[in-house]
């Protein structure tokens, strides 16, 4: 070894050492080195028993708290020696240590017993044997806490989206020890406004792509997740053209052997089967603290983070019950830095601010005592003005209600002065045959992105309606759920209603986000369908009056976004949003099992007059 210089040496150290400082930031936390793995198989009251994986940390001068998940999508790796990168989406809750629990619920890869799809919650009565989701989580947690060794005898739950459900129903359980729950993008009901329905109608592409794979019968525990089914073309719109009504999903692809597919072709209306499985009427008598969170661009479930954390709120108004929606697609608050969604940059780290502010305070507090909680009632973010808001109450108290009204010419205002006395309405024919895309991308998915997207490839068709208002010369801060009130005429006896509240952009040329042109750019904030039969009811369908007034009214999830001075409100009416919503033949038929011919076209009327105000409404919350 030749002979070494000591100063260049120190001096190569000196100017490695922030390059070196920088790497030793960025290498992600070693379960392995830090962790213990074990697994167990808990015993449940009615002798199933469910496949239990536990990360312990090696550290044992302390005693840790317990963070329980459970899950349908599998508790892998499954191998002895093989680790989970990472525990959760937190890595400061990992490396501030906590006892990590992750099951496989009943008949779910290695967990005996049968799986059933947003299991029925049974309310506990004495003597009674019934076993459901909240049972299953007393029991682990009674067993956890009797077999592990250095847990401090607090447990939290968490979990996103369907583990969301079981972390809610975890909740139910009120075992003494579980003290914080938060349920993260929760289902809550799979009919009104979750996943697969929203009003009544069918979210064809995600219903169908999820249940072909997941919701196949598993014959044998194992280890293996069922494949993606194979559409054979990457453009959606064309695949479920040409796939035509929804029964030939089971004719031609489905073979009858998906249960819960059946079940829901079987079951169109809003009936027992779909009322024992809505959650939210449950949560009376909650005792953990709860964090609900949600993302606002959630394509998935901002249905059930919202209204779940609303049922909380309504049946335990001394609870303690708080509220997080950031500017997120599904899930994302626990992946990334959230900065940016689609071609939207929301100028901050979003989802590191909830992971370090919010999420890891909430577990701190409440399971480890060791920090003081800060956290107020909701915690918001407001697009468009880009900026955190803390609430008292969801919504804010002191929103004013307003409302905008459509006027001919494609007008929107929120001053109903100027609108004729007599039946004034815009029309279009809406066709089934070429129904409105709900997307410019070419996919077979349910795209995260739809919810912010550009929506001038719908504004440019002859059967959507736009109006708008003038350019703002005051910014709009909208609050809150909105609520559609729409006076239609149809040629037919059932139609879809699509309404797209949408943010227009300045038209500056150079105006760019992420590499994307913005100029004019028509930013969807909200969007929603209902399916006219249901509009006085989910549970007793009606048709329409054909050729006469009637009258269709519906909520749309909550908005928290500023419309800035420079902008423009506009608001999108059509009648197909294809294939996210499945085609309706606008005939009040059982559209699950109607044949080709039974689909028609609709000349529809949108009525905006004095006497018929088709309009929006919406909280206004004052600067």
């Amino acid at each position: 070894m030749g002979k070494q210089n000591p100063g260049l040496f120190s001096f190569v150290i000196f100017w490695l050492s922030p390059f070196l400082l920088v790497m030793a930031q960025e290498l992600p936390f070693d379960v392995k080195a830090n962790y213990t793995k074990t697994v167990y198989p808990i015993q449940m009251r009615d002798g199933v028993k469910l496949f239990t994986v536990v990360y312990e940390p090696k550290d044992k001068s302390r005693k840790y708290p317990i963070l329980f998940q459970r899950t349908p999508y599998g508790v892998g790796p499954y191998g002895p020696d093989d680790y989970k990168t990472q525990l959760g989406g937190n890595e400061l809750l990992q490396k501030s240590g906590y006892i990590y629990v992750f099951q496989d619920v009943r008949g779910r890869y290695m967990s005996e017993g049968q799986f059933l799809d947003v299991r029925p919650y049974k309310p506990f009565k004495k003597g009674n044997k019934d076993i459901d989701e909240s049972t299953d989580t007393y029991d682990s947690i009674s067993w956890l806490l009797k077999k592990l060794k250095n847990h401090n005898g607090k447990v939290g739950m968490w979990g996103i989206s369907y583990p969301g459900f079981y972390a809610a129903m975890g909740a139910l359980s009120n075992h003494p020890n579980l003290v914080a729950v938060s349920p993260q993008a929760p289902v809550m009901d799979w009919f009104s406004g979750d996943d697969f329905h929203h009003n009544g109608a069918l979210f064809l592409p995600h219903a169908f792509n999820f249940f072909s794979s997941f919701g196949k019968v598993r014959n044998a525990l194992t280890t293996e997740s069922n494949p993606a089914f194979n559409h054979g073309t990457q453009d959606g719109y064309y695949f479920f053209k040409q796939m035509g009504p929804v029964e030939n999903a089971n004719k031609l692809y489905l073979n009858y052997e998906v249960p819960f597919w059946n079940d829901l072709v079987s079951h169109p209306d809003y009936d027992e089967f779909w009322r024992e499985r809505n959650a939210l009427q449950h949560f009376k008598g909650v005792r953990p603290a709860t964090l609900v969170v949600g993302g606002l661009f959630d394509a998935e479930n901002l249905y059930g983070a919202i209204n779940l954390y609303k049922s909380i709120e309504n049946k335990n108004p001394k609870g303690s019950n708080m509220l997080v929606m950031g500017p997120w697609s599904h899930g994302m608050w626990a992946r990334g830095d959230g900065q940016s969604l689609g071609p939207l940059n929301f100028d901050s780290k979003t989802s590191s601010f909830y992971r370090k502010k919010i999420e890891y305070e909430f577990f701190n507090h409440y399971l480890k005592g060791d920090t003081e909680l800060e956290l107020p009632e909701a915690y918001m973010f407001e697009t468009g003005s880009n900026v955190w808001k803390a609430y008292k109450t969801w919504p804010p108290g002191e929103a004013e209600e307003k409302e905008l009204y459509f006027f001919p010419s494609g007008k929107l205002s929120t001053s109903m002065e100027g609108l004729i006395a007599g039946n004034s309405f815009d029309e279009y024919i809406s066709d089934p045959a070429k129904p409105v895309p709900f997307t410019n991308e070419i996919t077979t998915q349910m795209t995260k992105e739809y919810m912010v997207e550009d929506q001038r490839f719908a504004s440019r068709r002859p059967d959507v309606l736009v109006y708008e208002t003038p350019i703002l010369k005051d910014d709009v801060t909208m609050t809150g759920p909105l609520n559609a009130n729409l006076f239609v005429s149809t040629s037919t006896d059932d139609a879809d209603f699509v309404v797209k509240l949408i943010d227009v952009f300045p038209d500056q040329p150079s105006e760019q986000e992420n590499g994307k042109k913005m100029g004019g750019y028509q930013m969807l904030v909200r969007g929603d369908v209902m399916r006219a039969r249901y509009r006085n009811s989910l549970e007793k369908p009606e048709p329409l009056t054909i050729n006469d007034m009637n009258e269709v009214k519906f909520q749309l999830c909550d908005v928290n976004h500023t419309f800035k001075a420079g902008h423009k409100i506009m608001v999108q009416v059509q009648s197909s949003w294809f294939p996210l919503v499945d085609l309706n033949p606008q005939k009040f038929i059982n559209i699950y099992s109607a044949k080709p011919e039974d689909f028609q076209k609709s000349k529809i009327k949108i009525f905006h007059s004095a006497r018929y105000p088709s309009s929006i409404k919406f909280l206004e919350l004052k600067k």
